[in-house]
Formats: structure tokens, C-alpha cells, sequence
């Protein structure tokens, strides 16, 4: 089923479209999550937030690119979850390991925090511009989706050595960036 098809159902307020959401897009929303929370029930609960937010969204919101806006809706659900969970210290998860790799560009106090800043959004976006998609890409499913440096590497096409090269080289280069800028002092 097209997703607009799927977001009709939404806005006729037919339970179709969460059975539907859930058979095009369900594994690839639980990924998202389980590499944020290294979970698989959490992941699962998350998802299912997913729907329900999503439902009670749609209307009156139409997303026009609908898979990129369940992914926001659950990576948010998740990093709130995550944070939520680590008050209790539950083990190391993709969104922890992404954040230790970025802590050196960004500081430590703000790494959880910065996400949400959308001056360093737009920063970082600008940052990205100068990169091939591929790189963009690569950076995103790392740093974004939290996706491990395997996943991620295949996903993009690059071999494992060369993304972790690559990612070091951007990450430093952001650092730079981000210095030069004036948001890192």
C-alpha cells in the first residue's frame, strides 16, 4: 500500500492504517529504536507508541514524506524511553555509543542535550552540504538513526574500515567547524 494511501486511512479514522503502518514500515521503526535502547521489548513498546502517537496526530498533520516522519516520531519516543531507562543504568545501547563518538566534538554536558538545539541542527546541516550524499548519508545513520558502524557502513556502501575512517575524518572536521563557528569555546 502507497503511504498516501495508508495516511487516507488515518484521516478517515480507519484502524486499518496502524495494521497497514505496521506491515510497511513496522521492522524498519523497531530498528530505530532497538538502536537506541538495545531492547527488543522496549523497541517493541516504542513502536507501538509510535502508531498511537502517529494516530492521534494524523489528523490533523499530513506528512508528506511519511516513512522520515514515523522515524522522528520514534527515535523521539526512544531517546525520551532511553532516558527514562538509563536513570537505572540498563547497559550500553548505539544511542550511547553514537553519543560518546560525538562527545568530543560537542562537550560532554551538552551531548544529550544538543540534539534539540536547532541552532547546532542548522549547523551541522551546513556542515554536511559539503560532503557527497553518500557521506551525508553515512553520517545521518550513524549520528541520527543510531544505526552501529556496520549497519551503517552497508547500508551506505562503504566497507567497515573505510565508514570509521570516514566518520572519524567528519567528526573532526565538525569539531573544527564547530570551533571556528564559536559554538565549541
Amino acid at each position: 500500500m502507497e503511504d498516501k494511501d495508508i495516511i487516507e486511512l488515518y484521516w478517515q479514522r480507519d484502524e486499518t492504517a496502524i495494521r497497514e503502518t505496521d506491515i510497511k514500515y513496522g521492522s524498519y521503526l523497531h530498528a530505530v529504536a532497538f538502536n537506541i535502547l538495545n531492547d527488543r521489548e522496549d523497541a517493541k513498546e516504542t513502536t507501538n507508541d509510535t502508531y498511537l502517537k502517529t494516530w492521534h496526530s494524523i489528523p490533523p498533520q499530513k506528512p508528506s514524506a511519511f516513512l522520515v516522519w514515523l522515524s522522528r516520531i520514534t527515535r523521539s519516543l526512544a531517546i525520551d524511553r532511553l532516558r527514562f531507562l538509563t536513570r537505572k543504568k540498563r547497559g550500553t545501547s548505539q544511542y550511547d555509543i553514537s553519543l560518546e563518538e560525538l562527545e568530543e566534538c560537542i562537550g560532554e554536558e551538552t551531548a544529550d542535550k544538543v540534539y534539540e538545539l536547532s541552532i547546532l541542527k542548522d549547523m551541522i546541516n551546513s556542515f554536511l552540504r559539503c560532503y557527497s550524499e553518500k557521506q551525508r548519508n553515512l553520517f545521518l545513520c550513524r549520528y541520527f538513526y543510531f544505526d552501529s558502524l556496520k549497519e551503517a557502513s552497508a547500508a551506505c556502501g562503504f566497507s567497515e574500515a573505510s565508514a570509521k575512517t570516514q566518520l572519524f575524518r567528519m567528526r573532526t572536521a565538525l569539531k573544527e567547524y564547530l570551533a571556528k563557528e564559536g559554538f565549541l569555546s
